[in-house]
């Protein structure tokens, strides 16, 4: 097989051709056919007993399509990958160039594929090029949210309270009602729950504040919850698909109040979230406390100065040119319900978030930073902490349920991409902040969201 590329006087595309004689797919497709004839189930004759002659005239044509395709696309990206061409998205059959592919009467053959190649890019960053750091303060506020956060975690219930709060649990007989009197062979629910703060409609949410313990309340539960079927149905335990049909009001005679009562400032709650011994008194947890917001906050603060040097990156990169139309070729061929219209109006800004995946993997590639198997396992350990302190409130978590943790989560191929990524983002940064002059600026954490959220505008 012989292969060539020319580079097309863009210099920004170029086409490859293949040219395939019957010497290199004549013994894989003799192989292929002696196996199917092996397999073959023919009339009149035994299984794998048909004449080679037969099954060559059978299926021949279509054995001899499928390996020379197979053996051309094995040696595109095989050409690709041993000559280091950086292209973009995948070769696409030439529609100039390339011939019809007649299997009856020819027996050597000539592919043309048209391939786009990355640009190259030549970035100075020095010094001189200044970038605001935004630092997020932790105030009172941020504060005293969090320390309530972990008192409202690590509180206890008490099931004897008299008089239902807003954040209590209510446990009582359910009964539908129909004119002011309980419905005949109506709805019944027994042990039904349900907390006064997650009622949507203010007005039935007040008749279980403040209600006694044994009290009997009137309510109507498409009310309480309107538009949320799913609530609805958990709480009458009916289907989903049901929860048109109900309108009655219903009675809810309360047997039990469960009470949440906040943990208090004391020896016990700094040893659940630190661990036993790690912290000794009220101004040392909250110190730490303190402490561990600001390690949550930096790789935001890093995020968001990923997004102000791409727009300097972008800017020194300066016009650069692309195969536009092999691109979107391509990007029609690779989604199904994507349409031209669709794909004019997207490709603008597709065009510029390449650009800066281009101009960050030239970086990463130029300047040798690489993400090792340790970066990788040290990453998914905080991702994973972050997740149970998130969803938990564990701060402290014993070693090895950290790394079984982490090491179950990194088993998801998506997840493990996504980490993969991240650490080669936070890599990057570390370069990128030590290249440029960093303005550090301390802001709330109010209004650091207030300047991503004008970043999505």
């Amino acid at each position: 097989m012989n292969i060539s590329l020319k580079n097309n006087d863009d210099a920004i595309s170029g086409v490859l051709k293949l040219e395939v004689v019957k010497a290199d797919y004549a013994d894989q497709v003799e192989k292929s056919l002696r196996s199917f004839r092996q397999k073959a189930n023919i009339s009149g004759f035994r299984k794998g007993m048909a004449p080679m002659g037969m099954i060559k005239k059978m299926y021949g044509k279509s054995v001899l399509g499928e390996e020379v395709n197979k053996l051309v696309s094995e040696n595109v990206f095989k050409y690709i990958r041993e000559n280091d061409l950086n292209i973009l998205g995948e070769p696409l059959l030439n529609k100039t160039e390339q011939g019809e592919i007649d299997f009856d009467n020819r027996e050597d053959f000539d592919f043309y594929f048209d391939i786009a190649f990355a640009p190259t890019f030549n970035i100075d960053l020095n010094k001189r090029d200044k970038l605001p750091y935004y630092q997020i303060t932790i105030d009172d506020d941020t504060l005293e949210k969090q320390i309530d956060s972990y008192r409202e975690s690590y509180g206890t219930y008490d099931d004897t309270a008299e008089i239902a709060e807003e954040k209590d649990l209510i446990k009582g007989l359910v009964t539908e009602l129909e004119n002011g009197l309980p419905k005949e062979n109506g709805m019944v629910v027994e042990e039904a729950i349900l907390m006064p703060m997650y009622i949507k409609d203010e007005e039935e949410k007040k008749k279980f504040i403040g209600a006694d313990k044994n009290s009997v309340i009137t309510f109507n539960p498409s009310k309480a919850y309107e538009g949320a079927e799913a609530e609805i149905a958990s709480f009458l335990k009916v289907d989903k698909s049901t929860v048109g049909d109900i309108a009655n009001d219903f009675t809810f005679e309360i047997n039990e109040i469960t009470h949440h009562q906040k943990a208090e400032m004391n020896q016990e709650l700094f040893d659940k979230v630190f661990g036993e011994g790690k912290v000794a008194t009220e101004e040392e947890f909250r110190n730490k406390v303190k402490e561990s917001i600001g390690e949550r906050f930096a790789p935001q603060s890093d995020y968001k100065f990923l997004l102000d040097i791409r727009k300097l990156l972008l800017k020194k990169a300066g016009d650069v040119n692309f195969a536009d139309d092999i691109l979107k070729r391509w990007l029609m061929a690779s989604s199904e319900k994507r349409t031209e219209e669709q794909l004019e109006e997207e490709y603008p800004q597709i065009i510029e978030d390449l650009k800066y995946h281009l101009i960050k993997e030239d970086l990463v590639k130029k300047n040798n930073i690489k993400v090792e198997d340790e970066d990788i396992q040290s990453l998914g350990r905080r991702v994973a902490q972050s997740q149970i302190a998130q969803y938990y409130g564990m701060l402290s978590i014993p070693e090895d349920v950290l790394d079984n943790y982490a090491k179950e989560m990194l088993k998801n191929e998506q997840t493990l991409q996504n980490v993969v990524n991240r650490a080669i983002d936070d890599k990057l940064a570390a370069w990128l902040k030590d290249k440029v002059k960093l303005d550090v600026k301390e802001v709330s954490f109010d209004d650091f969201n207030k300047l991503i959220d004008d970043e999505k505008q």
